[in-house]
């Protein structure tokens, strides 16, 4: 859900350009600008979430390609995998083995490390 001002920004100056498989639309400047080049943004369905611009969107919001995307083009191969949001903060976010999370639990070190601790002879 995009904010007021984007909203209003988008149907002042924005001109529609296509959507993506999210349903996430984009949009560029609809006068061509003069001494830059013309902005280009998205505005997401649902949630804010970058990770689910696709790859062939993000290079061209980005100006790596200048040519718009066809509306249903994916350049998918068969070891991709399905778009999973990011779930940094929520129940399902990744916490590796000896995290303060899963009981502080982690394997003892085989190395011959020793804590030094203040006053231990040198």
């Amino acid at each position: 859900m995009a904010t007021i001002g984007t909203r209003l920004h988008t149907l002042l100056y924005g001109k529609y350009v296509g959507t993506d498989t999210f349903g996430n639309r984009y949009y560029t400047e609809r006068r061509a600008a003069k001494d830059r080049r013309t902005r280009r943004w998205v505005v997401y369905k649902g949630m804010a979430e970058a990770s689910k611009v696709p790859a062939l969107w993000h290079g061209w919001l980005h100006y790596t390609m200048d040519e718009v995307p066809r509306e249903n083009s994916t350049s998918s191969y068969d070891w991709q995998k399905e778009h999973i949001p990011n779930l940094t903060g929520t129940a399902g976010a990744y916490v590796p083995p000896g995290h303060i999370h899963r009981g502080a639990k982690r394997d003892a070190s085989t190395s011959d490390y020793e804590a030094w601790t203040p006053g231990d002879a040198v």
